[in-house]
């Protein structure tokens, strides 16, 4: 019993943690992009701050408007991968050690953008992005919360790949 305690719950609590983040996250960044498509009105920025807009733009690429412009194959292609990598992360974070906490946050992040896209590809065949980042005349590319989501994620899995090792 005390097997069970010390390994298998700390190892469930941790994973209903890092899966109710990602859930979270998901509901977040829907409730956003519904909000930004009933209260926005298509490519028209609005200014919040000198450097950020609110602009709705629609994206049937993957970042960066990347194949935006292919002519509707890359729906099926885009999302098929971000289902697959859900997937993969999501046996992924059943298999960490309790040590490679940071490593499951920054998985439930990747999965929480990924999810989050996915749902827009599904259902509108495209992924709403209204954050517009610019300076001067140079803008960012517009993106969403489930975008944010997957960068910082990914930036923490590189973190993660170069802590050094632990010795055993």
């Amino acid at each position: 019993m005390v097997l069970v305690k010390s390994v298998i719950m700390p190892r469930v609590n941790r994973l209903a943690l890092w899966f109710s983040v990602a859930l979270a996250l998901v509901v977040v960044d829907q409730a956003t992009k519904a909000w930004a498509s009933a209260a926005l009105v298509y490519a028209e920025p609005n200014e919040i701050f000198s450097w950020l807009n609110i602009t709705l733009h629609h994206n049937e690429g993957a970042a960066f408007s990347f194949l935006s412009d292919a002519g509707g194959w890359q729906r099926y292609f885009f999302t098929g991968i971000a289902v697959g990598v859900s997937i993969i992360i999501t046996v992924w974070m059943t298999r960490l050690k309790p040590e490679e906490y940071f490593l499951g946050w920054a998985l439930a992040l990747v999965l929480s953008g990924a999810v989050g896209n996915v749902i827009d590809r599904i259902l509108l065949g495209y992924v709403v992005d209204f954050i517009s980042v610019h300076w001067q005349h140079w803008y960012f590319p517009t993106f969403n919360i489930a975008d944010s989501c997957i960068t910082l994620g990914a930036i923490g899995l590189l973190v993660d790949g170069f802590k050094s090792p632990s010795k055993s």
